[in-house]
This record gives structure tokens, sequence and C-alpha cells, in this order.
């Protein structure tokens, strides 16, 4: 079993970019770690009773933003999580820090191409709102978040199989631990 302690860090979290597959991934994962699982944007919903296009629509990015931050710095600051990142928590320093910090970090790497099949039908992505150009919107927060997304301790590829890829995971938290 995978310990933690044994490694100096209190949680494993998980990013990428939306479509990524970090939330079905955090939970297959938790279940085979026993551990607890959170989704960052559940949690905002659960505590602003709100979805997150509505809290967009109605109050705007910033908003979200300083909300979300509030809400992930609470998470990654419990112990024995594994929690799945907004896609654009990583853009804040102070979250940064403590992933940094407390995390084994995860990255999930998909093509873009990818991302638009899971996503084309999705309505619930206010960055890909009507009417943007979802391919252009998708390369745009890739090429600017990339940076901080390839900082993960493990990046893997998420464009195929889950059974493969939290194989992968397993092997490299293991491999981590010795």
């Amino acid at each position: 079993m995978f310990v933690l302690n044994k490694v100096k860090k209190k949680n494993i979290c998980i990013m990428g970019l939306m479509g990524s597959g970090k939330s079905v991934i955090g939970k297959d994962l938790s279940k085979y770690l026993n551990l607890k699982f959170y989704d960052t944007d559940k949690e905002i919903e659960l505590k602003t009773k709100k979805s997150i296009s509505s809290i967009f629509k109605e109050r705007g990015e910033s908003y979200f933003r300083s909300i979300e931050e509030k809400i992930c710095i609470e998470l990654l600051n419990k112990d024995n999580c594994v929690i799945s990142l907004g896609g654009g928590s990583v853009i804040n320093k102070r979250i940064r820090k403590i992933i940094k910090d407390n995390c084994y970090s995860i990255y999930l790497q998909v093509k873009i191409n990818t991302l638009i099949n899971r996503l084309k039908t999705s309505k619930k992505r206010p960055l890909l709102n009507e009417g943007a150009d979802k391919v252009q919107t998708l390369r745009d927060l890739y090429n600017y978040r990339r940076k901080f997304y390839e900082k993960a301790d493990c990046i893997v590829n998420n464009d195929d199989d889950k059974l493969k890829v939290l194989k992968i995971i397993k092997s490299e938290l293991y491999s981590y631990e010795k």
C-alpha cells in the first residue's frame, strides 16, 4: 500500500485541462489507495449552491477564481486525499506553492483533438461558451497553463485506456515511494 507520509507528502493532486479525465482517474485512484476523494469544482458547487457556469455568468471569472483559491487551499491542506483540481487552478501562485509543498502531483496530458471529442456536447464549461472557437480556446488555455502542468511529479498521457493510465500512475507512485 502506498503511504503518503513516507514520501513526505500530504495528498495526491491531479491536474490537467478540462476534459482530461481528472475526476474519473481521481475517483478510481482514491478507491485503489483507500484515500478520500475531492473534486474542487464539485466542492465549489456544493459550498456556493451554484453551478460553475452560473458563477461565471453571474459574477465573472475573477470572482470564481477567488472562491476556487479558498476551496483549493482548504482541500490541499488536508491529509491523505486524492484531489482533482479545476483545470485553471494552477494559474494561482498560492495554489501552486501548496501543491509543490504538500502534494504528489499528477498531470493528465491529453491531445487537443481528444479534448474536443470529449467536450463537444458539454454545456458545463464556461470557458468554452457559445460562439467560441473551442479548438483555439483549448489551445490557448493549454499554451498558457502548460508550464505549470509540466512541473508535476508525474505526467501521464490520458488519451486512451483508463486502466492503462491507472496502472502507469500506480507504478509511478510505488517507484516514487522507494
